[in-house]
């Protein structure tokens, strides 16, 4: 039985550029799916279409037991969305536009003034809440969009890079709602570019790549496809690199990898702190200075970049965020 968000083959094209290549999602019920990949992969262009912003041209979408294509309108009933950019009216004061929120979910006037007060404290910003949102910070507009994704508490929600421009506090503070959320049964569709983020939240992930879905698993699923632990060690004297390297060789799996600018080397091993122990001593045996040694498992980061062939602070731009007039032509059409 599919899940709480499913889909199955959606293809979306912008002319000549296909956005979307045939993707499959299956998220349960209950449950944070991190949806990651490069700016240009295809994840806002997914999101868009499992919330009817977009329609796609080809394949199935099931939202909270709804088909997308089939009842949009049942579907928007049943979802919140937080977007890559803050959707508030800048000449509405903080807490009118979350009780206009309240209030289009048709909650009556005394239960949307007292959830908005309830969402000003709980975003921090109790005390801006009767200024008018022009005067709000990047930061603070980011915050109360995300609070009006969460007026009625949806079953299911979408965040398009929600902590995007957020301070590392009010991060931590959104990680936690969301948490809040999930404990109490929100399904969650989070897409971002802070791997750690994915890392710390998402129960399952899967990293889009060119329109397509190209690796699904755990955290620790996809860290396995990386090739396990490395031992990492920086040497005290640029000319001690090469005999720190021979050591490592003895020890390791595979290539030894040198950052001459650092003087640190890096190899995969199999062996865990007992193998560690006995590189330092090999080390000391040489009489090699060492500033730094240690063992560590691979991180989101490093699938990313065995997946992609790049970093995610090295992630080109292509088709799909900000796709043109095209995207606005479909977003009209559906909506």
């Amino acid at each position: 039985m599919p899940g709480a968000i499913y889909a199955e083959g959606l293809v979306k094209s912008f002319g000549d550029v296909r956005a979307l290549d045939g993707v499959d999602l299956d998220v349960s019920e209950g449950t944070v799916l991190g949806l990651l990949g490069p700016n240009g992969a295809g994840k806002t262009t997914t999101v868009r279409c499992l919330t009817t912003l977009l329609r796609p041209d080809s394949g199935k979408a099931v939202v909270a037991g709804v088909d997308v294509l089939n009842d949009p309108d049942a579907v928007r009933r049943s979802i919140g969305l937080s977007g890559q950019f803050a959707a508030v009216d800048e000449y509405l004061t903080g807490r009118e536009n979350l009780q206009m929120v309240g209030q289009l979910y048709r909650m009556r006037g005394k239960a949307a003034k007292a959830r908005a007060t309830e969402l000003l404290e709980q975003f921090n910003l109790a005390d801006a809440a009767d200024r008018p949102v022009k005067t709000y910070s990047g930061g603070m507009r980011r915050r109360l969009d995300l609070a009006a994704a969460l007026v009625v508490s949806p079953p299911v929600m979408f965040m398009d890079e929600p902590t995007t421009g957020l301070d590392p506090r009010n991060r931590q503070q959104l990680w936690e709602v969301i948490k809040q959320l999930v404990s109490g049964g929100t399904t969650l569709l989070l897409t971002t570019q802070y791997l750690e983020e994915a890392d710390h939240l998402a129960h399952d992930i899967a990293v889009v790549d060119h329109g397509r879905v190209i690796a699904k698993g755990t955290s620790d699923q996809l860290k396995a496809r990386t090739g396990g632990e490395r031992v990492e060690v920086v040497v005290h004297e640029h000319a001690e690199i090469a005999g720190a390297a021979e050591v490592l060789r003895a020890f390791g799996k595979g290539e030894t990898t040198v950052e001459e600018h650092t003087r640190m080397l890096t190899v995969h091993v199999t062996g865990g702190a007992k193998l560690l122990a006995e590189v330092i001593r090999e080390l000391d045996a040489r009489g090699i200075e060492i500033d730094d040694i240690g063992l560590r498992r691979p991180t989101l980061d490093d699938v990313f970049l065995s997946l992609t062939g790049h970093a995610t602070a090295d992630a080109p731009r292509c088709a799909d965020e900000g796709v043109g007039q095209e995207a606005e032509d479909d977003k009209e059409a559906v909506t």
